[in-house]
């Protein structure tokens, strides 16, 4: 199937699918500078979205309005159907709370506390008491319920970004959104934590949304967005690493001008994450 086609066949599928999130017309100023220049973006439920561009391209700005983290200066933003636009600040950190889980590229743990109160972190600020049960549940999910009394300190990277991933993934959040969540880590734990998510894809229908600079961990995804300026630029469906880094090299050689080049393709509003063959060379694998 050629890629025209390809695309076709994945916007379709992805109309039928359910919308974890949805922006429309979204910008967001800082100062005279728009950081997002009128973004539409849609993400089907059950599926891992990618995104990408150079520095500066709104890459990060993107997640936070996405997550409720930042509130755009224009456009509307919905989160498993629920407008955000327009929230109190109280109604929209318990949005938060409940339906999204954030992932960073530090771990943001507290060196003091076990992991498995890190995990519990989320729901004891939520005014819960968690089980026993449930924290082992969620840190079983990664691989890590042998590891519940250890410190930050006492785990490698990569098993302190699992934790990071138990504690986001603790409310059973309808999206998790990722910050270059193997930024921090070497390639090989990076590789084991991309697996892992890409497992929570596949065998749960966990939506997952992240930023990335990486080719290969781009490669994961269902689909990569690209933005340029602030603005989509493009995307590809089931990518491989090599397409992914031509797109990339392409757009930095290009900037502002790679926007109308490229931004035919996206056929305007940008659904993201239909699900497709997923052809990769690097033989990504799970944990």
């Amino acid at each position: 199937m050629n890629e025209t086609a390809s695309n076709a066949a994945s916007t379709t599928a992805s109309a039928n699918a359910s919308t974890a999130v949805r922006l429309t017309a979204v910008r967001r100023l800082h100062g005279d500078v728009a950081a997002l220049d009128g973004v539409d973006l849609e993400v089907a439920s059950g599926t891992l979205v990618a995104v990408m561009g150079p520095s500066g391209s709104g890459k990060s700005t993107l997640l936070q309005c996405a997550a409720g983290l930042d509130r755009p200066t224009s456009g509307t933003v919905e989160v498993g159907g629920t407008p955000l636009t327009g929230l109190s600040e109280r109604r929209l950190t318990l949005l938060r709370r409940e339906r999204v889980g954030f992932v960073f590229q530090a771990f943001n743990l507290i060196p003091s506390l076990s992991a498995a109160q890190n995990v519990a972190l989320p729901l004891r600020l939520a005014g819960r008491r968690p089980s026993r049960t449930e924290i082992r549940d969620a840190l079983g999910r990664v691989g890590l319920a042998d590891r519940a009394r250890h410190r930050p300190g006492e785990l490698s990277g990569g098993q302190q970004q699992r934790v990071a991933l138990a504690r986001a993934l603790v409310t059973r959040p309808a999206v998790l959104f990722g910050d270059e969540p193997t930024g921090a880590l070497d390639t090989g734990t990076g590789r084991q934590v991309l697996g892992l998510l890409r497992g929570l894809v596949d065998g749960e229908g966990q939506t997952t949304v992240m930023v990335t600079h990486d080719p290969v961990a781009a490669a994961y995804a269902d689909r990569v967005v690209f933005l340029v300026d602030g603005r989509v630029a493009g995307e590809l469906w089931s990518p491989d690493a090599g397409g992914v880094a031509e797109r990339m090299a392409l757009l930095e050689g290009g900037g502002a001008g790679a926007v109308g080049a490229l931004g035919a393709e996206a056929g305007g509003f940008v659904r993201a994450g239909a699900r497709g063959g997923r052809g990769c060379a690097d033989g990504r694998g799970g944990l």
